[in-house]
């Protein structure tokens, strides 16, 4: 595996600059062919992870070792084309970094990405690279997923490796990836999982109602195809609720946690560099700073009732089905109360759920708003990871199906990705 300097071509600002680094792959391998993106908390041996702040590159040295799972896709015979822009410290989901700018949504113009993996799916849904790599703590690679119109798999929590990555909530933190290709998101998902077993069947569809009700009726109805899709593949849905106590008690409870969890690791860096940080970010990094052990624990509480509900709710080969965001990529500037505030809170009570249990959920593209991308969940048990993958091949093979038969998903809100799920067979 060799490195190579040059730049890769960047209409939509999505690759790092002051530490770019690319690998070429070892020529071998399933992988072979294909190339891929890093978001910038994953180490590179011999270059400075960024972590999404200027002074966080400059404070920090060199890194010894490549985290362990670039190193399974190079290995696998993928190329390394560069690293991606994140959120600064990677502690907000929108995609604008007032240090660096926000890519450009491809998918979406003149709207966010989403973060905190917003170059690693600007870089995929505009087709700078087939794949990325990214990390998804509270939904840094679903939202994003779901805002640029691409297939975003996080996984269950512990199965890919973050060793030599920079820590940020530990217990939820997990290495995800982007594909706008379901061969290609499976073929990913094997090697970072090292996981060859034949994928389970799935056997019941659990659609959460409580879900469902939070997000807005246009909503609903753009993912209502989607759902028919999941209903032919997986058999027909079940209506349940998913926290009697409220989806909103879960995301406080996700929030006291993350936010201690963030000030552990981070916080010690922020007393002695006094680094300048942007809207939304600056508050809750002041908050998380004032998290008491009573909070913590409280909070502990809840999240083990959390988990407690979710184990007697899904049998292992259950599929749960929830909107992966309250809403489609909201404009390029929106006020700060209602991006990093309101439409942040909503977001987390949908975003919480996989999170709190550590479960895998695959954000599919499937649904489509006055032309913008808004994506479908599925979530599983734990361990569960490549049946969530299976189900996307098989919806890309049953649409393929029916676009020879011309018998292609009708939906007055606009073309769905499993519209395009034949030429994705096609490649399989």
């Amino acid at each position: 595996m060799g490195s190579r300097f040059s730049l890769p071509h960047d209409p939509l600002g999505a690759f790092c600059r002051a530490n770019h680094v690319a690998l070429s792959g070892s020529g071998k391998g399933p992988l072979v062919g294909l190339t891929f993106a890093v978001k910038d908390l994953f180490h590179i041996r011999g270059h400075r992870t960024g972590f999404g702040h200027p002074d966080w590159l400059r404070t920090h040295p060199p890194e010894k070792r490549t985290a362990l799972a670039v190193r399974r896709l190079l290995a696998a015979g993928a190329d390394l084309a560069g690293r991606t822009h994140c959120d600064e410290l990677c502690y907000s989901l929108t995609g604008e970094n007032v240090h660096y700018g926000a890519p450009l949504n491809p998918s979406a113009p003149g709207r966010i990405p989403g973060g905190s993996s917003n170059g690693s799916a600007a870089a995929v849904a505009g087709g700078l690279v087939d794949f990325a790599l990214g990390s998804d703590c509270g939904g840094s690679v679903r939202i994003p997923a779901s805002y640029c119109g691409i297939l975003g798999m996080r996984p269950s929590w512990g199965r890919v490796p973050l060793e030599h990555a920079v820590p940020f909530g530990p217990s939820f933190d997990v290495a995800g990836w982007f594909a706008r290709d379901a061969a290609v998101l499976e073929k990913v998902g094997r090697v970072l999982l090292a996981d060859r077993k034949a994928a389970a069947t799935p056997k019941r569809l659990l659609v959460a109602r409580d879900a469902f009700a939070m997000v807005d009726g246009a909503v609903a109805r753009a993912l209502a195809p989607a759902l028919d899709w999941l209903n032919k593949v997986i058999g027909p849905p079940e209506e349940v609720e998913v926290a009697p106590e409220g989806l909103v008690s879960w995301f406080e409870a996700f929030r006291t946690l993350q936010a201690a969890e963030v000030w552990a690791s981070v916080g010690g860096w922020v007393r002695q560099v006094k680094p300048t940080l942007g809207p939304g970010v600056k508050e809750r990094i002041a908050w998380a700073a004032k998290v008491t052990p009573r909070m913590v624990a409280q909070a502990n509480r809840q999240r083990s009732k959390v988990r407690t509900r979710l184990q007697q709710l899904m049998a292992p080969e259950d599929v749960l089905c929830l909107p992966t965001s309250p809403r489609v990529a909201p404009p390029l500037g929106t006020p700060l109360d209602k991006i990093e505030i309101s439409y942040r809170k909503e977001a987390m009570c949908l975003l919480s759920i996989a999170g709190l249990a550590g479960l895998p959920q695959l954000s599919l593209p499937m649904g489509r708003i006055d032309g913008l991308p808004i994506g479908l969940s599925i979530i599983g048990k734990s361990g569960a990871d490549t049946m969530l993958l299976s189900i996307a091949l098989r919806i890309a093979a049953d649409c393929a199906t029916a676009s020879r038969s011309r018998a292609l998903l009708a939906s007055s809100a606009g073309e769905a990705w499993p519209q395009h799920a034949s030429r994705y067979a096609a490649r399989a």
